[in-house]
């Protein structure tokens, strides 16, 4: 039985471990293409880690590494040397996928043939070092001839046009230096901080002000307003874009950072959510303080809101998301002209004409808008399922 539930336990870790791969990958993808160049974003078959061609200095100029194959094995780190070399295209009689070129000079005709296709092919001899090897030669063909760059008597040679660039794991950095520099990019991320800073501090403030009083205190018409209020939340949001636009028109607000604050200040979700946690709080513990000459006030941010942390924070990180990726209200009240009040969603937006021809530019301004909501959600993902508030009361 036990052999039986490790076996289970290792299956089942084994298929979560896969689904979380399969689901982290995108991420890893979008993180390494926004460090490469653009010529190794456009590769294919495309490679996660980002690289760079090599290049070394050989008689005063800077020339290309290649890392060729040819019958004497493969050269690595080398550069090409001369062009043009004729050459026959040679393949083993036994495999002709396995090809190979070689200088046309040093081919021995053994004046047998071969038949490939239904055509008669010579078949040559080669030194390759180790002794002579039989070849069919395929077709004639011009190749470059390539050195090794620390050893100048190890030469290979290989059609330059397909031969494989030597590269090496490099991440490129200036991407993000680069997309911060276009279009005031970084104007953006300001604005985007800012905005989201006021909308989850202004939500939070009336929030809790407004669910402590639909919770603790009574007055006429308390339950229908509180039923009202929270089926507001009912009401598609494109259905208020054109009122509420209208509205930010006759207020003079539109093309202002302020309209992408104030409509949202005033939340019935946040009023929801701090209401029902205020009422799981004993009365008791306020009835305490109220015999102890507490006032509202003080009951509500000394004791109330110290107990209401975790729902505190549960709000603040959805209102932070929903501030930080909304795209919609500022497309619709910030003009396309005023680059000065855009936030990260116009900005990428607009970086689609702008660095269409790089996307490793687009991946590294996706990073930087990813990487601080991506930050606040890891330091209070704990907060989403911690829902028990000590009442303080021995």
């Amino acid at each position: 039985m036990k052999a039986r539930a490790r076996i289970g336990r290792a299956l089942a870790y084994i298929v979560l471990i896969g689904f979380a791969a399969a689901m982290i990958f995108p991420f890893v993808f979008m993180a390494a293409t926004a460090l490469k160049t653009p010529d190794d974003t456009f590769r294919y078959p495309p490679k996660v880690l980002p690289r760079t061609a090599a290049t070394a200095e050989v008689d005063g100029e800077t020339v290309d590494l290649y890392a060729v194959t040819d019958a004497d094995g493969t050269v690595q780190d080398a550069y090409l040397a001369e062009q043009g070399v004729p050459a026959g295209l040679l393949a083993p009689e036994g495999d002709l996928e396995a090809t190979v070129v070689w200088p046309a000079d040093d081919l021995v005709d053994t004046g047998r043939t071969a038949t490939v296709d239904g055509e008669a092919l010579s078949i040559v001899e080669v030194d390759v070092g180790d002794g002579l090897s039989e070849y069919v030669l395929l077709r004639s063909t011009a190749v470059g001839r390539f050195v090794e760059l620390d050893d100048p008597t190890a030469v290979s040679f290989a059609v330059v046009r397909t031969a494989e660039r030597a590269e090496s794991v490099d991440a490129r950095w200036e991407n993000f230096n680069e997309i911060i520099e276009l279009r005031d990019f970084d104007r953006a991320l300001t604005n985007t901080i800012l905005v989201t800073i006021l909308v989850v501090g202004g939500t939070l403030f009336t929030s809790i002000m407004g669910g402590y009083a639909f919770a603790r205190l009574r007055f006429p018409g308390r339950d229908g307003i509180f039923v009202a209020y929270v089926g507001s939340i009912m009401i598609p949001f494109v259905v208020l874009i054109i009122p509420l636009f209208r509205l930010m028109v006759s207020l003079g607000w539109v093309n202002t950072l302020g309209s992408l604050v104030w409509p949202f200040v005033f939340n019935a979700y946040g009023t929801f959510l701090m209401r029902q946690f205020f009422v799981s709080i004993p009365a008791d513990l306020e009835e305490a303080a109220l015999l102890d000459g507490a006032g509202r006030w003080k009951i509500l941010w000394g004791i109330f809101v110290p107990l209401s942390l975790p729902a505190i924070a549960t709000l603040a990180t959805f209102m932070f998301l929903y501030a930080w990726n909304s795209f919609i209200w500022p497309l619709v009240s910030i003009n396309g002209a005023n680059s000065e009040d855009f936030v990260l969603t116009i900005a990428l937006q607009t970086l689609n004409g702008q660095a269409g021809e790089g996307p490793n530019l687009i991946f590294a301004a996706i990073v930087l808008s990813v990487a601080i909501p991506f930050t606040v959600f890891v330091l209070a993902q704990r907060y989403f399922v911690e829902n028990v508030a000590t009442s303080g009361l021995k």
